[in-house]
């Protein structure tokens, strides 16, 4: 999962990519990057390891002239997380710089890449993305569009991109359409980015959502849709709702804090818990989703966890021990709420479950009485292969363990999951719709039996037997 952001019409073009990214930094911290185009055709890029607000400080951003941009925050799901993989990707090619950003993950780019370094490509990156850029320098097709085609006729998977070539912006979404890329306009401007929340930074408005398949070119001032590609049946990532997209953005057309709050309204009715004394959220992906539990089961709601707000999300870290250290500096239960309480917890998913055993023993300490879990989506039994760093089953507490074991584990009185039925409830009822292969098992495109045991680059990343 990572964010990303393009623009094509505007003098500060470095400057409004930088807050676009800023609004998206939580769908990757690892490293970012922006590459610049000016009016001479010239690139210049930046890229560094860290948080948006550490890599652009003022000085860099006014080294990068052009009145358009692309950039990318990462979280990787395929390549490690090392500068060398930091996106956008550039390089010198015939049609002028070619950059690209990628959000979403090729499930055939180890076969793509071995076929590639047959025939004789170098690769600089352990990034599946560059596997497009290989694709796309080896085209005989005659235009950029052609050789864009080409490549992704050869790519399988999720992938929705931003990629300039020359003076010329591209955003394409796969033809499942995984992953979001919304269209935007600022007076002469135009601007592609992962959420709407990246236009409200910057002063834009809503266009329209680019819808699976799609295709779009922006040149000269002007924009085109260009032939859509090879139809496929719509799957649009549910996990996006459920967890990544900011609340305050419209994502498939829905909007996340509805969605969000009718996840918890419908876990409060299939997982109800009568004898509680007070609900509260772990903030801050679960407000909305304890806001709507606590609204239909008439439990009081409360501020039980504090967050540090200068402390990153936890899943996105790229370790277990990172994430599960975090935990204790990114949370503090707040003693008079919680002390002599039977509380019920929600959260909006249950991955590993080592944090949330941990955050449970702080509730503990903290003196609550009783401590009922619960979870506003369906148990996670299966890795996500479209860009979601959930790569093994062996990583997935409930693709291993009965939901008594779990409890157990957690040392709650009570978990409840809320059903796919309700999930897919919540988040408009059309099943067919939405990717949901982590609950359900089915993929909407095959994987092969290596990579659905796990072969990425985290694949030592294995859960620990359940602690008694």
């Amino acid at each position: 999962m990572c964010g990303i952001f393009g623009i094509a019409g505007m003098s500060n073009a470095a400057e409004l990519t930088y807050l676009g990214l800023y609004a998206l930094q939580h769908r990757g911290q690892e490293s970012a990057g922006i590459v610049a185009v000016d009016a001479d055709r010239q690139a210049t890029q930046h890229r560094g390891m860290g948080l948006v607000s550490e890599i652009f400080p003022r000085r860099v951003l006014q080294q990068l002239p052009g009145d358009i941009a692309i950039g990318h925050t990462r979280y990787s799901t395929t390549g490690s997380s090392v500068l060398a993989n930091a996106q956008p990707t550039l390089v010198n090619y015939h049609g002028g710089p070619l950059a690209l950003a990628h959000n979403g993950n090729l499930t055939n780019a180890d076969a793509l890449r071995a076929d590639l370094v047959r025939t004789g490509s170098i690769f600089q990156t352990t990034s599946d993305s560059e596997a497009l850029v290989h694709c796309i320098a080896r085209s005989d097709g005659r235009e950029p569009e052609d050789q864009i085609r080409d490549a992704l006729d050869r790519a399988e998977g999720a992938y929705s991109l931003v990629l300039t070539v020359g003076r010329t912006l591209y955003g394409i979404v796969d033809p499942r359409g995984f992953r979001p890329l919304i269209l935007g306009r600022l007076g002469a401007a135009w601007i592609l980015a992962s959420e709407t929340c990246a236009l409200d930074i910057v002063g834009a408005t809503l266009e329209r959502e680019l819808q699976p398949g799609e295709w779009v070119r922006i040149r000269d001032g002007r924009f085109e849709m260009l032939p859509s590609l090879p139809p496929a049946p719509s799957r649009r990532c549910v996990f996006e709702l459920i967890y990544f997209s900011r609340p305050d953005s419209l994502v498939f057309g829905e909007s996340v804090d509805r969605v969000r709050r009718d996840l918890g309204r419908q876990l409060a009715l299939e997982q109800p818990c009568p004898e509680a004394d007070c609900v509260f959220s772990v903030p801050d992906s679960s407000n909305a989703m304890a806001l709507g539990y606590a609204g239909t089961s008439g439990i009081p709601l409360e501020h039980g966890l504090i967050r540090n707000h200068y402390v990153g999300r936890t899943f996105i870290n790229p370790g277990q021990e990172s994430r599960t250290s975090k935990v204790r500096i990114k949370f503090n239960p707040v003693r008079e709420v919680i002390e002599g309480k039977r509380v019920v917890v929600v959260d909006d998913s249950l991955v590993r479950g080592t944090t949330s055993r941990e955050l449970v023993q702080m509730i503990r300490q903290a003196g609550a009485r009783e401590v009922h879990m619960r979870i506003a989506s369906p148990p996670i039994t299966g890795p996500c292969h479209y860009g979601i760093d959930t790569p093994t089953r062996a990583e997935l507490i409930a693709a291993n363990h009965s939901v008594a074991d779990i409890q157990k584990h957690l040392g709650v009185n009570s978990l409840g999951y809320l059903s796919l039925a309700g999930t897919l409830k919540a988040v408009g009822g059309a099943q067919n719709r939405f990717c949901h292969a982590c609950f359900s098992g089915d993929y909407p495109i095959p994987v092969g039996d290596a990579q659905e045991l796990g072969t990425s680059a985290r694949a030592d990343e294995r859960l620990p037997a359940l602690a008694e």
